[in-house]
C-alpha cells in the first residue's frame, strides 16, 4: 500500500512536468503560427528550397501538436495515478508507447537514409548561399537572421565569406574577428572564420554526448512510465 502511494506521487509529479511543458509547447506552437511569417520569413527567402526544407514553414502547427499530446498525456497520467482509473492509465500507457516506438522508428530512419540527408545538405546548401546573394542586405528579416546566428555561432555566411557577393564589398562584422573597423573582402580571405553550417556540426559533434545522453534519459523515463503505469494499472481494486 505504501509503495502503490509512493508510485502515485512520482506519477502526478512526473506527469504534472509534462503538462506544464505540454502547456509552454502549446503556447510558443500558437505563438509561431501566428506570427509566423516573420519569425520564418527566411524560408521566403530560399528560392527553389527542397520541399522537405519549406515543410519547416509548418514548425509552429507541429508544436501545437506536441504541445497538445503532451498537456493530454500529463492530464491522463496525473487523474489517472490520483483517481485510480484504469481507463486512463491504460491510455496513457498505449500514448508513451506509441511514442517511444515512434522515436526508436525515427532513430532507425536516420541511419539508413544517412545519403539522402547529405543529399538534401548538399541541396540546402546551394539554395541558401543563393539566398545569401539575393536576400541579405535587401530583406531585413533575412539579415536580421542571419546577423544573429553569425554572432551567436561566431561564424561567417553558410560556407564562408565567398557567400557574400555585393558592390561594396564590405562584409558582415562576423567575417573579420581581428579588426574593428570596417569588414573588407581582403581581409575576410585573410580570417580562418568558419561558415555557419560548419559551426553547428561542430557544435552538434562536441555536444554529442550530452545529447545521446538526454535522449537516454528521456527514453528511460518513458520506460519507467509505462511500467509505473502497468503496476498502479494492476494494483487498481486490489
Amino acid at each position: 500500500m505504501c509503495c502503490t502511494g509512493f508510485l502515485k506521487i512520482i506519477m502526478f509529479v512526473f506527469n504534472g512536468l509534462i503538462f506544464l511543458a505540454g502547456g509552454a509547447i502549446l503556447g510558443v506552437g500558437i505563438w509561431v503560427a501566428v506570427d509566423k511569417n516573420s519569425l520564418l520569413g527566411i524560408l521566403n527567402a530560399i528560392d527553389n528550397a527542397p520541399s522537405e526544407l519549406a515543410q519547416l514553414a509548418n514548425v509552429g502547427y507541429l508544436l501545437i501538436a506536441v504541445g497538445s499530446i503532451l498537456v493530454i498525456m500529463g492530464f491522463l497520467g496525473c487523474c489517472g495515478a490520483i483517481t485510480e482509473n484504469k481507463c486512463m492509465l491504460l491510455t496513457f500507457f498505449i500514448i508513451l508507447l506509441i511514442i517511444f516506438i515512434a522515436e526508436v522508428a525515427g532513430a532507425i530512419v536516420v541511419l539508413v537514409f544517412q545519403p539522402l540527408a547529405e543529399e538534401l545538405l548538399q541541396k540546402l546548401n546551394e539554395n541558401f548561399v543563393e539566398a545569401i546573394r539575393n536576400e541579405y542586405g535587401t530583406n531585413p528579416d533575412f539579415t536580421n537572421l542571419m546577423n544573429n546566428t553569425m554572432t551567436q555561432l561566431k561564424c561567417c555566411g553558410y560556407n564562408n565569406y565567398t557567400d557574400f557577393v555585393n558592390d561594396t564589398k564590405i562584409y558582415p562584422d562576423s567575417c573579420c574577428t581581428e579588426i574593428s573597423g570596417p569588414c573588407t573582402q581582403t581581409e575576410a580571405a585573410n580570417e580562418p572564420v568558419q561558415g555557419c553550417f560548419q559551426a553547428l556540426v561542430n557544435l552538434l559533434e562536441k555536444n554529442a554526448i550530452v545529447i545521446g545522453g538526454v535522449a537516454l534519459g528521456i527514453a528511460a523515463l518513458e520506460i519507467a512510465a509505462m511500467v509505473v503505469s502497468m503496476v498502479l494499472y494492476n494494483n487498481v481494486g486490489k
